[in-house]
């Protein structure tokens, strides 16, 4: 690093003074829903596309087990009494059953378009009205026979069918096309009993004969409107939340990518709205580590070089750093701030972060290959450095602004003594305090050089250090 330290400047403001080490941020959130699909980010457009692909093979699907329900249905039930007529059933079935099939063969091969799908909702209806037509031929009857049938409630079925696409448009146009194929079946029954007269208000005449009540039509025809309209209206509201949503699990996928998962865990999935001067004080460790004059060669170098060796370090770090239970809050250029009990407590976070010290400093001596494949000149090497204290946990800001930070005395000292290695000579440092602590929760290692009474930069007081590596 350069002289001025993105890392320490991060965590320090004067000497054992405590400073907040920035893990993630907030700002406000967008009418997402309010403006459409248009105001969605296109990767967010991409699930909505695909959770609508999806629909349509469950849709599919359901009608398929529809069709074949009641197939099955049909052919071990007895024939109704009083059918002597051609029985349209097998041939409605038969063409329902190919054309639903056809359907869902084409929603795995291809994204079924607009005008196919009302299509398909055209041909549902058809064949329901189609088959409900019949029934005056089969059973011999006038055409008023079939307003009676109850076989019209199977439209319900292909009106909250459509809803499963979370899309108005298919449900709306189910409801009308049904109430237009209805009214086209009551149109010709008054049509074809207007020389007998045959249209009546007594309910109980319309109910035991042949007659036309078109009260009952028109009740029958607000219903189905009345159907449609309320699950539009459900769809409308569902979709805006879909919508919002969508955007909202996109925006928390990427903080867990920007942020450590349990940072962005943390934030997406607060209890209460996160404001201001809300925190909890734990006992926690910071880890720090930084690489040994990396900004003075990065300036010789092509920047697609130092991004490859960053890569390259980050992976190794960031792996050993989650292994030990710890959490990645701020990378610094080629700084690295972690914390171990402060985001997610845990009883083990000082044995804990000294370990992942140890493990970092090996690890990048143990990679000089990759280093220089990545276009490394010479021998890359890490500094990393530990402290263990009481931190407060919490946002500060504004409402319109959020950071989501850690601030202590041990965010202050781990900084200081990950600088000190350049005078100690050393690659990783902790304090005789944290090495304590460190050894009740299990930490055993042997053999650590301790230098008593050394004077570090920036901590007022001689301090016990202890070289971890």
């Amino acid at each position: 690093m350069s002289s001025h330290d993105p890392l320490a400047e991060a965590a320090v403001h004067g000497p054992d003074t405590p400073a907040p080490a920035v893990l993630a941020s907030s700002g406000p959130a967008s009418s997402r829903a309010a403006k459409g699909l248009e105001a969605l980010p296109p990767r967010v457009l991409r699930q909505i596309r695909l959770s609508e692909l999806q629909s349509e093979r469950l849709i599919g699907w359901v009608q398929l087990a529809i069709v074949l329900f009641f197939t099955t249905l049909y052919s071990i039930a007895p024939r109704a009494e009083g059918s002597s007529g051609f029985n349209f059933v097998p041939l409605a079935l038969g063409a329902y059953f190919l054309f639903t099939l056809i359907r869902l063969v084409l929603s795995y091969r291809i994204k079924l378009p607009d005008w196919y799908l009302f299509l398909s909702i055209g041909v549902d209806v058809a064949l329901l009205v189609g088959l409900i037509f019949s029934f005056h031929i089969q059973y011999g009857q006038p055409p008023t026979f079939y307003l009676k049938t109850p076989t019209l409630m199977y439209v319900f079925i292909f009106i909250v069918l459509r809803a499963l696409r979370f899309d108005l448009r298919f449900v709306a146009v189910t409801g009308l096309v049904a109430v237009t194929g209805w009214l086209g079946l009551v149109a010709y029954a008054v049509g074809a009993q207007m020389g007998a007269m045959r249209i009546t208000r007594n309910y109980v005449e319309y109910l035991t004969g042949n007659t036309i009540l078109i009260g009952a039509e028109i009740d029958k025809v607000m219903v189905i409107l009345t159907v449609t309209g309320i699950l539009c209206a459900v769809l409308y509201r569902g979709r805006a939340l879909l919508l919002a949503s969508a955007q909202d699990h996109a925006a928390a996928a990427d903080l867990s990518r920007f942020f450590d998962p349990a940072v962005a865990r943390s934030i997406t999935g607060s209890a209460e709205d996160l404001a201001p001067g809300r925190g909890d004080l734990r006992t926690a460790s910071i880890l720090c580590v930084d690489l040994r004059s990396f900004t003075a060669t990065a300036a010789t170098l092509d920047p697609d070089k130092v991004m490859a060796v960053l890569a390259v370090y980050q992976r190794l770090a960031v792996g050993i750093i989650e292994a030990a239970g710890g959490q990645v809050d701020k990378f610094l250029g080629d700084g690295i701030l972690a914390t171990f009990g402060a985001v997610v407590p845990s009883p083990t976070h000082a044995a804990d972060a000294l370990r992942a010290a140890q493990g970092i400093c090996r690890a990048v001596r143990q990679e000089q290959e990759g280093f220089a494949q990545a276009g490394w000149p010479g021998v890359l090497r890490a500094g990393a450095a530990v402290a263990s204290g009481p931190v407060t946990v919490g946002t500060v800001g504004t409402g319109a602004r959020l950071e989501f930070t850690v601030i202590g005395n041990a965010v202050n000292r781990a900084a200081k003594l990950e600088d000190a290695n350049k005078a100690q000579a050393s690659n990783a440092l902790t304090d005789a305090g944290t090495l304590a602590l460190a050894r009740t929760q299990g930490f055993d290692a042997e053999d650590l050089e301790k230098r008593p009474g050394q004077s570090v930069e920036g901590l007022s007081g001689p301090v016990d250090l202890v070289v971890l590596a």
